[in-house]
């Protein structure tokens, strides 16, 4: 699989006039999505929670290169579907809210900032470190040790009982992994064995790729598995097969 090497452009090269403002909007959206879309983000959560450095990371669910690969064919969804749909997806669910407006100037400025991201990516072509890395799903969870692994590793930044760490300005420096402010159980993010392949290259924080697969994926269980809100439409999800065996019932 030939993939593009992974080379985020810098600040300095955003254009000057309507579209550097609109890419500029849009990654300040990425990074303070409570509160500049608190009517469509109906939890705690920014996008850059789990799109590290603002999308900018690899094997952090990198916007990078994501302008060229779409539209794309997703099973979860059963269909083809196109980059805003993307975008709203994570809206409906990571941020257990509401779609935004394909027209509106929120969703363009996002747009924009995914595709000056992804500048000289070739179309078609991923990156290499598109969404997280690879872990051995073979491995059998054990929430148990999960828990207590959290308690040694996680708690510190997001609490004991997952709320997150607040901010006094407001929103959270460290984000609530459960509970009402955090994801919803249609997201991504509530599968084990994804959270885990997260959890594994970058977490703790700063202290990334210290994990083992086992270690990952079983605190991915404890913590995905907690109380959380329920996505209502998650039974319509891989209508047409290919559910993986740990997406949510």
């Amino acid at each position: 699989l030939n993939l593009a090497p992974f080379n985020p452009p810098a600040d300095t090269s955003i254009p000057s006039g309507p579209l550097g403002t609109a890419i500029k909007k849009g990654k300040n959206l990425i990074a303070n999505t409570k509160k500049e879309l608190p009517k469509n983000v109906g939890n705690g959560l920014n996008c850059s929670n789990c799109h590290l450095n603002n999308g900018a990371t690899q094997y952090a669910a990198p916007f990078v290169g994501l302008w060229g690969v779409f539209p794309e064919y997703r099973s979860r969804n059963g269909e083809v579907i196109t980059l805003a749909d993307r975008i709203n997806d994570c809206f409906q669910r990571s941020m257990n809210g509401k779609p935004l407006n394909y027209q509106s100037t929120e969703m363009v400025a996002i747009l924009a900032y995914i595709e000056w991201l992804s500048t000289g990516v070739p179309t078609g072509q991923n990156v290499e470190g598109r969404g997280f890395i690879k872990i051995n799903s073979n491995l059998v969870p054990n929430a148990a040790n999960g828990k207590l692994l959290y308690a040694e590793k996680c708690a510190s930044c997001h609490k004991v009982s997952g709320e997150g760490l607040k901010n006094p300005a407001g929103g959270y420096i460290f984000p609530p992994l459960w509970g009402s402010q955090s994801f919803n159980d249609g997201a991504g993010m509530a599968r084990t064995y994804t959270a885990a392949a997260f959890t594994r290259h970058n977490m703790p924080y700063g202290q990334g790729n210290t994990l083992s697969d086992q270690e990952a994926i079983d605190i991915a269980e404890y913590f995905t598995h907690q109380p959380r809100p329920v996505f209502s439409k998650k039974s319509q999800d891989w209508r047409d097969g290919g559910k993986p065996k740990d997406a949510r019932n």
